[in-house]
């Protein structure tokens, strides 16, 4: 009886060890899906679809790559202040110390751009097509989510 009850324990440990895992791969997003507050943002596309990923559009954001002086390492963390500008947000600066006050993104810098994790979108492939263009003529938003942290969730991509 001692043994079962101790594989019992371990089984239950070793899946509650792997939930913790899946927890932390996903928990930025999770924070900010959750606890998050939405903004709009100006998208262009930047590739279509790729044949092993299936259909999906994978979005640019003109407004969220700003300038910086500082040249990068690899995976360096980066803070984009944000400001409204019209109907949409963009980033005033790129900046290596995270912000006071405000909204911002936290984003890695791999030394060519900045990546926040809202750049691809998944759409049915009888979809994607129409997406693209309608990105392609301006006609789309993004809507994400930002919690306090700076930790970006794209919920969704509208046609206007």
């Amino acid at each position: 009886m001692n043994l079962l009850r101790s594989r019992t324990a371990r089984v239950v440990a070793v899946v509650l060890i792997q939930f913790g895992i899946v927890g932390l791969a996903v928990a930025d997003q999770l924070s900010a899906r959750l606890t998050g507050e939405e903004y709009q943002f100006r998208v262009e596309p930047l590739d279509p679809h790729d044949p092993f990923r299936g259909a999906y559009v994978t979005l640019s954001y003109p407004d969220l790559q700003p300038q910086h002086s500082w040249s990068a390492n690899d995976d360096d963390e980066v803070f984009l202040p944000l400001r409204k500008k019209g109907e949409f947000w963009a980033a005033t600066r790129a900046t290596q110390k995270r912000p006071a006050d405000g909204p911002y993104l936290t984003c890695t810098e791999d030394g060519d751009s900045i990546d926040c994790g809202i750049d691809s979108w998944f759409v049915p492939q009888d979809k994607a097509t129409a997406l693209e263009d309608a990105i392609r003529k301006g006609d789309v938003v993004a809507q994400v989510k930002i919690d306090d942290r700076g930790h970006a969730a794209l919920v969704a991509v509208q046609v206007r």
